[in-house]
């Protein structure tokens, strides 16, 4: 096939180079798509690449004609998150078996998506990126054998999706094989369930999707509120993504802006480390204070039961979020490890002083507090998260601290086994001047520096094997694993800083999506989500209906404060934009950025069903270009916007590969 666009002379391509383009269907199951994508990818990508590389013409002229068509001919909702999806699946495969091909597949996923998503509008760009999976696309044969097993019909089921009887495997090749390729596909496509495209990058950590403008441009718009995914606080209303719209939309739904709801748990950890001190605090033995008596401790103050209140409201809320964003999801975020250990550690306290009060044992509370103080090694930095995170030099610190520490974890291994072997050797020859206690703790004061010790005591172990032991000892710990761990460190540090912006944009979008991933119409705020938990054994009496009515008015008799101070805070931000705006009109010209670019009009008209059944939720937004009317110059422009935007991205990686002082001007 010889494959070339107007104006596209020097991309030309042999048929030879390049597969057959899959044909994509927009009725096709997300198993289908990603079996189409997939064998396209193996065939396009045969030779190591990185993916700069692949923004240079040489060495993407065989995906070229992949983001050509995805742009012009498909108007599929999931391709991106298949492409996503697929860099996953490349990322897992076992790299030594190809030599490096599967990362360049990997990375041509990658490259793609951005490609594909860089040629959309930006109502476009919202629909594709942030429209959610539903279960039943994900399943192509799987889903079908369900339905013929059980006899039923979409129609009989009045909760499902319009599409979810369509026979989504027709005209596509079967395999009854055990290795059937389809039925793979259904089972990794399962992990994404109820998940949009921002959240797969995130999982599959396509940081260089991520940190991409168009795709930054959204995440920004997310966190402040420009682009909302509940409009309305009602019993029919359902979780989309919108552009907001302050008449349309209901003020409540403003308490899910990322922006608010992290400085609402900002306040909350604020307020929970103050109940931590209270609680604490007056048992302390001080000079100037002698503390409780270990019997007074048997009391439980109103300080320490708004600290179980808040320990509770906080355990619920982080079990309501792991729900809701899933293990994938939940598992990319840095902080969830501190709320777990948050929660853990209060748990503990609650269990251990229980027991303690219920046996009166004086010594079992005063290792309840002893737990308890562990807190504030977890409490103080959670409360420190928003500015760590959203800092672009601290954000840029915390992946180089996660990747130093599982590098140190790994390398403590080989410390432990030498440490071990030392140990059984000095305690055996010093069995008549040293326990095993003892010599464990000269060994480990010794390999943290205290080397005068170690040469000390030798002598003492066996006067013979003591100094020379202790001398390979001190030289193997002092000198060769601390080297080798601190250049080991350094590496790991050099690593994470060459991507430092990527890094940072990653956590920064993980931590915007995590804060915008709920999917329960109405969400409550810590302490105040224990509230709700009293309405739920009125389900066994009340109707469905009924009852998220119920969660509504409550919900707004809540938190009616929250949204007053909400929308203080926004009036007073207009206010100070609006008299900015004025003091610099004579020099300004129109208003741009991303609100301008999200509310214009879309270039092309919705797509046509192109499936039976199939709903308008995952229907194509855009018409085919022979649907545009003939004097349309939106679509006129299109592949020459396309194709000006890859000779700069040609320029870039070009200068880029000449290094620095190479070029001259």
């Amino acid at each position: 096939m010889s494959w070339s666009r107007p104006g596209t002379a020097t991309s030309f391509v042999s048929p030879a180079d390049v597969p057959q383009l899959p044909h994509i269907k927009d009725d096709d199951s997300f198993a289908v798509l990603l079996c189409k994508l997939e064998s396209y990818i193996t065939e396009a990508v045969r030779v190591p690449q990185t993916y700069d590389e692949l923004r240079i013409t040489g060495h993407h002229k065989t995906i070229s004609p992949l983001i050509w068509y995805l742009s012009e001919d498909v108007s599929h909702r999931a391709i991106v998150c298949a492409l996503l999806a697929l860099k996953g699946h490349f990322d897992v495969l076992d790299p030594d078996d190809d030599g490096g091909i599967n990362d360049s597949r990997s990375a041509a996923c990658e490259y793609v998506a951005w490609r594909f998503v860089s040629s959309l509008s930006g109502r476009d760009a919202i629909d594709y990126l942030l429209t959610e999976l539903p279960p039943a696309f994900i399943g192509g044969r799987r889903f079908a054998d369900e339905e013929s097993e059980s006899g039923t019909s979409a129609g009989s089921h009045p909760g499902r999706l319009p599409f979810e009887g369509t026979p989504l495997l027709r005209d596509t090749p079967q395999n009854d094989g055990t290795g059937d390729p389809l039925v793979e596909r259904d089972d990794f496509g399962a992990s994404f369930e109820n998940l949009h495209a921002l959240e797969i990058a995130a999982v599959v950590r396509a940081k260089k999707f991520l940190s991409q403008k168009v795709v930054q441009r959204i995440v920004e718009s997310i966190w402040r509120g420009d682009i909302v995914f509940w409009e309305t606080l009602s019993v029919e209303s359902t979780k989309e993504a919108k552009v907001y719209n302050k008449r349309k939309a209901d003020p409540f739904c403003r308490l899910r802006v990322p922006q608010y709801l992290k400085a609402f748990q900002c306040i909350f950890f604020i307020s929970f480390l103050a109940l931590y001190y209270a609680v604490l605090v007056p048992i302390q033995r001080t000079s100037g204070s002698p503390g409780l008596a270990p019997h007074a401790m048997r009391s439980i103050t109103p300080a320490e039961i708004f600290l179980y209140v808040w320990v509770a409201s906080f355990a619920y809320d982080e079990f309501g979020e792991y729900i809701d964003a899933g293990q994938a999801f939940y598992a990319t975020d840095f902080w969830s490890l501190w709320d777990i250990a948050i929660v853990v550690i209060g748990v503990a306290f609650l269990v251990t002083r229980s027991i303690g009060i219920a046996n009166g044992s004086d010594q079992l509370i005063e290792t309840a507090f002893d737990i308890l103080a562990l807190e504030a090694l977890f409490l103080v930095p959670r409360i420190c998260s928003t500015l760590l995170s959203l800092n672009p030099y601290f954000g840029t610190l915390i992946p180089c601290l996660r990747e130093m520490t599982k590098d140190f974890v790994k390398f403590l291994i080989l410390v432990i086994i030498l440490y071990l072997g030392f140990l059984t050797t000095f305690t055996l020859l010093a069995r008549d001047n040293f326990t095993l206690e003892q010599m464990s703790w000269v060994l480990v004061r010794v390999f943290f520096g205290s080397s005068s010790l170690g040469f000390d005591v030798a002598r003492q172990i066996s006067p013979f094997l003591g100094p020379l032991l202790m001398l390979i000892f001190v030289c193997m710990t002092n000198v060769l694993l601390i080297t080798s761990l601190i250049s080991l460190l350094s590496n790991s540090l050099t690593r994470v800083l060459d991507q430092g912006r990527e890094e940072y944009l990653y956590n920064y979008s993980v931590y915007v999506l995590e804060a915008s991933m709920s999917k329960k119409l109405t969400y409550y705020l810590p302490p105040l989500n224990l509230i709700p938990l009293l309405l739920r054994p009125l389900r066994l009496v009340v109707s469905t209906e009924t009852l998220r009515s119920a969660r509504i008015v409550l919900l707004k008799l809540t938190h009616a404060p929250h949204v007053a101070a909400i929308f203080a805070f926004e009036a007073v931000l207009d206010w100070v934009q609006a008299r900015r705006s004025m003091r610099s009109s004579s020099l300004s010209g129109p208003m741009s950025g991303t609100n301008a670019s999200l509310k214009r009009p879309l270039a092309r008209a919705p797509a046509a069903a192109s499936g039976p059944g199939f709903s308008p939720e995952f229907r194509g937004t855009r018409s085919a270009t022979s649907a545009a009317p003939p004097h349309s110059t939106p679509d006129d422009l299109r592949p020459l916007v396309l194709r000006l935007s890859e000779q700069v991205e040609e320029l870039q990686a070009a200068v880029a590969s000449l290094g620095p002082g190479k070029v001259k001007l």
